[in-house]
């Protein structure tokens, strides 16, 4: 009884959440929200670099990216909350998407392209438009997306769990004895980290991130591995101004930021939909909240070349699981990943190994999301598996813009012959039906 009404009292905070009542919210529950700030930053930084460095991105900036909008996300909690539990950082699945950025406008433009996919957002929080970016763009396209966007992610980090370092490597015999160590250290650490994971995923889902570091740091003192190696970005304040030769490179940094802003506020959406169900309080997500959150974040990041942030659901549910109750949670995180944007130098302590098991079990994880197609039918499951093996084969924008056109052509053109119905009545029920199972009616 007492449970539940903690539960109602807690709702109605939320809901009213003035200053005072916020900060009574957050001293009940400092503690936990301490807590599990701490084991969630644990398993955070990690991925952020992996991140970051599939991003082409600095690992520093990376890192930093994750801090401001820490910061920033618990600070919008107090008058705006998006959700209450989800934990802001930089996004695997936008990771080959930022380093495609980088590879066609360079690194000095991206701060350009991240301030103009902030101001998408902005537009698209203002007028409340992500109901119709949702309409256009079904949700299980996106994970067909997410799914190619995994195949790249393990294809790419697959090497760390055999790299050596520089002066081992060698041209004529690739299975030395050194390489064989390498794989079987990393097979052990894989398995270890599959056995923990399947054990704690549902009580405390940090313990395999920490104990695969820890096993790694233990073996590299007494075998040559490869360790990663940070730089220093050398942050700094700048305007985001580009340097943009020809006019056809306008239009595409607009497309490519237009569709970078799209695909992160679809993927907030899905993951508030997510946060939702498992907030300990039951308390409701407002997504447009969150997109303010994240256009502010986005675009104070792009002043120091910083990334495109949203509040995931891998930290998010990790934060859930360790004992979340508000976003103070998210503020602990701020000041424990800010201390390692800081003090970089500690970082180099982590094996490439084991960074490569934890980003290639995320790749593997974004690939079987084709699985919660399935409930969709087989039309669905078909088009997202076709979007995926077109993302990984022929692009990212250009793998979603084919998949989008052929759901156009079969939803417009073949039903139509099929049902005998015309376009306008297609489209009405089409977007109905969306209505209806989202409830925006």
């Amino acid at each position: 009884m007492t449970a539940n009404k903690t539960q109602e009292n807690g709702s109605k905070e939320d809901k009213v959440c003035t200053n005072d009542s916020c900060a009574a919210f957050q001293k009940q529950y400092l503690v936990r929200d301490t807590q599990a700030g701490i084991i969630t930053a644990t398993m955070a930084i990690p991925l952020s670099i992996g991140i970051a460095m599939m991003s082409d991105y600095p690992i520093q900036v990376g890192l930093a990216t994750v801090a401001f909008a820490s910061f920033v996300g618990w600070l919008f909690a107090w008058f705006r909350p998006g959700n209450f539990i989800g934990a802001p950082g930089i996004a695997a699945g936008l990771a080959p998407i930022l380093a495609m950025g980088v590879s066609m406008f360079g690194i000095q433009n991206m701060a350009f392209i991240i301030f103009l996919t902030a101001s998408f957002q902005a537009l698209i929080w203002r007028f409340n438009w992500q109901r119709y970016i949702l309409m256009a763009v079904p949700t299980y396209l996106v994970e067909g997306l997410l799914a190619g966007i995994g195949l790249k992610i393990v294809l790419a980090f697959i090497v760390f769990t055999y790299e050596l370092p520089a002066g081992l490597e060698s041209v004529s015999e690739f299975f030395s004895a050194d390489r064989v160590t390498a794989i079987f250290l990393s097979i052990i650490g894989a398995l270890l980290f599959l056995v923990l994971f399947k054990r704690y995923k549902d009580s405390k889902p940090a313990i395999p991130y920490f104990i695969l570091i820890l096993f790694g740091i233990v073996v590299s003192l007494f075998f040559p591995l490869a360790m990663l190696n940070v730089e220093d970005a050398e942050l700094s304040l700048a305007l985001p101004i580009p340097n943009f030769d020809s006019f056809s490179i306008w239009m595409y940094a607009i497309g490519f930021a237009l569709m970078l802003a799209v695909i992160d506020v679809i993927e907030q959406v899905m993951s508030n939909a997510a946060i939702e169900k498992i907030d300990p309080l039951k308390r409701k997500c407002n997504s447009n909240n969150s997109l303010l959150s994240i256009w502010v974040s986005n675009m104070g990041s792009s002043f120091f070349g910083g990334m495109t942030n949203l509040d995931g659901l891998a930290k998010s549910s990790t934060n859930r699981l360790a004992g979340a109750y508000t976003k103070f949670s998210v503020l602990i995180i701020g000041i424990v990943i800010t201390f390692f944007v800081i003090n970089v130098e500690y970082l180099e302590f982590l094996p490439k190994f084991a960074l490569g098991i934890i980003m290639v079990f995320v790749g593997i994880k974004m690939i079987l999301g084709l699985l919660h197609v399935a409930h969709h039918g087989p039309y669905a499951l078909l088009l997202a598996t076709v979007c995926g093996l077109l993302v990984y084969q022929v692009g990212i924008f250009e793998g979603l813009l084919i998949a989008l056109a052929i759901h156009a052509v079969i939803s417009f053109v073949i039903f139509s012959r099929i049902e005998n119905m015309s376009t306008n009545t297609i489209v009405r029920g089409y977007f109905n039906k969306f209505k209806d199972e989202n409830g925006l009616n």
